[in-house]
């Protein structure tokens, strides 16, 4: 069988593929990621495939182990530990974000922004918010979807005017 034989086989098997890098990702995302991991080692190592051997279930088998090495490695990663007493700013951050201090305050500050809307721009940037369609909310509210796209427009100048410490601080941390 030539390459170009076994990388066209390769390909039909993608769609049973996904699925089953479904099951263990949850993700569809990380689905295709392990879908394309899988189909690199396959192709790559093409020459150890015999022929006669179920090809679905080899790749299958790559797969499930690609997903286990990956998780392994991953598990290893996030155990390790900082063992000195002077702890890096980097981890300091990641300590306060994992325990959710940073963002109550950041949550807290986001309430008083929208406490100061003015509730013309308040009610259609909070619709926005939930998922609604500017004409859903033009509908719900009465008015022109001119008016609605306006209000929210407004409310979000608003909003970062209020936040601007935030944006500033996004700004930097993009930098870094």
């Amino acid at each position: 069988m030539t390459k170009f034989e076994f990388n066209h086989l390769v390909n039909h098997h993608s769609v049973s593929l996904r699925s089953y890098a479904l099951n263990f990702t949850k993700d569809a995302e990380d689905a295709n990621d392990l879908v394309q991991d899988t189909m690199l080692k396959a192709i790559t190592y093409y020459n150890k495939f015999k022929e006669g051997t179920n090809l679905k279930g080899w790749l299958f088998t790559i797969m499930k182990n690609t997903f286990i090495n990956n998780y392994r490695r991953l598990v290893k990663t996030n155990t390790l530990i900082t063992q000195s007493e002077d702890i890096s700013s980097a981890n300091l951050s990641y300590s306060a974000t994992k325990n959710n201090a940073e963002s109550k305050f950041v949550l807290g500050d986001i309430d008083k922004a929208l406490a100061q809307l003015p509730e013309e721009y308040y009610v259609p940037f909070i619709r926005y918010f939930e998922g609604y369609k500017y004409h859903e909310i033009a509908d719900m509210l009465e008015i022109p979807i001119g008016t609605v796209k306006t209000r929210i427009h407004v409310a979000r100048g608003i909003l970062k005017k209020y936040l601007k410490t935030y944006s500033k601080e996004i700004a930097t941390a993009e930098l870094a």
